[in-house]
């Protein structure tokens, strides 16, 4: 049985081929914008990560959560460090943020298990 993150990245790879293949240049623009954004610069890209993460937090994008936490996990982000950035996304976002925070330390517990 596919476990969490694995369904996640799955259905992302599958809908990002589609969307990729319909051969929009806006589409393929934005994709790209985003991709290079979050590439090492000025700021390491563990902070982008971090800032991603508040970002998808605030916004309420599930999905974007889900991406940032695993990607941060990949950049050597610690547990402590996704707890004070989620911290800050509550403060940021305020309480309605609080259910995407349950499903992000969720995320983040079964990203922990996978590796």
């Amino acid at each position: 049985m596919p476990t969490k993150v694995k369904k996640f990245n799955d259905y992302r790879q599958k809908m990002n081929d589609k969307i990729l293949a319909s051969d929009n240049k806006i589409i393929k623009r934005i994709f790209n914008l985003d991709t290079n954004a979050f590439k090492e610069g000025h700021l390491p890209v563990k902070t982008k990560e971090l800032l991603g993460l508040v970002a998808s937090m605030v916004l309420r994008c599930d999905d974007c959560v889900q991406y940032h936490l695993e990607a941060s996990m990949k950049n050597g982000v610690t547990k402590d460090e996704v707890m004070e950035t989620l911290s800050i996304a509550n403060l940021i976002g305020g309480t309605i943020v609080i259910p995407h925070l349950r499903r992000a330390v969720e995320y983040w517990e079964a990203l922990e298990n996978e590796n």
